[in-house]
């Protein structure tokens, strides 16, 4: 303890001796943390932004759409179309037991919908109750969304998205409560019966949610009589089972429209489990690349806290000559060198890291979060910043340490 405190006092003594040395040497070492921790900030942020947008199409949900076939099978010429029918979506339901929860899709464009003067021609869904839980289309307090008995009476009820309940009802203020109000879809009388949560979503492939609206499927297919829906929406139990769901769709479709199984251009399909997983290895390769880039700037300080080192060494050769020739061991030249060092970089590394944590809150109160999301300093990146530090920091000081340690006593007394 007392030859640790002894490196230390040392330490503070060469600080005093040349602190515009060791002041530019801890600016490197906090400015190279800085690099490291906003950077893999950003990117925490940024990932837990595109996954939060992402999940507002839903989780763990496949959208089925008809395709055109490209090979023939039993007699059948290849280019038919594969247009699907709501039935299609029962008998998934039945003959695949990992299909969490389903619902046909229809869809309707250019219909305006309209309150008063304030018209829109928003894309009308007719789906049913499980859309909401797949497709996160949750009503806001004091609403529903479409029910059994919706689908069964084929009653004329509504749930607006939020942006089109904005448009449709401008003359209000937000707080104002539109559900059992009544809109005109056609020359139909629609009664609201709920208004969708905003949510943040970064695909869709009709259109957004928050311009959209939904009314019963069965009343949909009532009012429009169109024979063939725009697509099939289900979820899986689990993730793991999107790909076996997805073989056992084409299995059973191929059966019934006469189409090859492993003709993938017979049916659309868009897995979103498949696509996160894309975006998933697409920010791995952004994460190590930050971190590639900020540990750069954090080893250009290392060299330097390890060139003043070397120069610190020079500086105290004689000192070390008289040290071993008094009988100091190999050890005890090395420990204060190696403290002297990595002192050094764990200050201007805890600098840097109070720092960056000033930089992330000062950001956050921008308006960036919307599209890049809120720089966030987790633990990983904590836990990153720290590992780059501690080999930083040890190499910056082991080397000129052992340089020290292994000078010879006649050449130190020398000079």
């Amino acid at each position: 303890m007392s030859r640790f405190m002894a490196a230390i006092g040392q330490f503070l003594a060469d600080v005093r001796k040349q602190k515009l040395r060791t002041t530019l040497t801890l600016l490197g070492i906090t400015w190279g943390t800085v690099a490291v921790v906003v950077l893999l900030a950003f990117g925490v942020g940024l990932e837990r932004q595109t996954k939060k947008r992402f999940h507002g199409l839903g989780d763990r949900v496949v959208m089925v759409f008809g395709g055109t076939t490209t090979r023939s099978f039993e007699g059948f010429p290849d280019g038919r179309s594969i247009r699907l029918r709501e039935d299609d979506a029962w008998i998934l339901a039945a003959q695949i037991p990992e299909i969490e929860r389903i619902s046909p899709e229809y869809s309707r464009w250019n219909t305006p919908v309209r309150n008063g003067r304030q018209v829109l021609r928003p894309n009308i869904a007719g789906v049913w109750p499980d859309y909401t839980f797949m497709r996160n289309v949750i009503p806001d307090m004091g609403g529903r969304f479409i029910n059994q008995e919706d689908i069964d009476s084929r009653r004329r009820v509504v749930v607006l998205g939020n942006r089109a309940r904005d448009f449709l009802f401008e003359d209000k203020a937000e707080d104002v409560d539109v559900v059992g109000r009544q809109i005109m879809i056609g020359a139909t009388p629609f009664t609201i019966v709920g208004v969708m949560k905003p949510k943040q979503q970064s695909s869709s492939y009709s259109s957004r949610d928050r311009d959209r609206v939904f009314i019963p499927g069965s009343t949909h297919h009532a009012m429009f009589g169109h024979l063939y829906l725009n697509n099939i929406v289900y979820q899986t139990a689990s993730a793991d089972a999107s790909r076996r769901v997805e073989g056992r769709v084409y299995e059973l479709l191929g059966r019934k429209y006469r189409f090859d199984a492993a003709d993938e251009d017979a049916l659309g399909v868009w897995d979103t489990t498949e696509f996160e997983k894309m975006f998933e290895y697409l920010f791995t390769g952004f994460h190590i690349f930050f971190a590639i880039v900020g540990s750069f700037t954090l080893t250009v300080g290392g060299i330097g806290v390890a060139n003043i080192m070397y120069v610190v060494v020079r500086e105290r050769t004689r000192e070390i000559g008289i040290k071993r020739s008094v009988g100091a061991r190999r050890q005890d030249i090395l420990r204060p060198f190696f403290i002297e060092a990595t002192s050094i970089v764990l200050i201007g590394g805890a600098l840097g890291f109070v720092l960056s944590l000033g930089l992330v809150k000062l950001v956050s109160f921008g308006d960036m979060e919307e599209f890049i999301g809120a720089p966030q300093v987790s633990p990983t990146v904590a836990i990153v910043t720290m590992v780059l530090l501690g080999l930083v920091g040890t190499a910056a000081g082991y080397f000129p340490a052992r340089k020290a340690a292994g000078l010879d006593p006649v050449e130190c007394l020398r000079q």
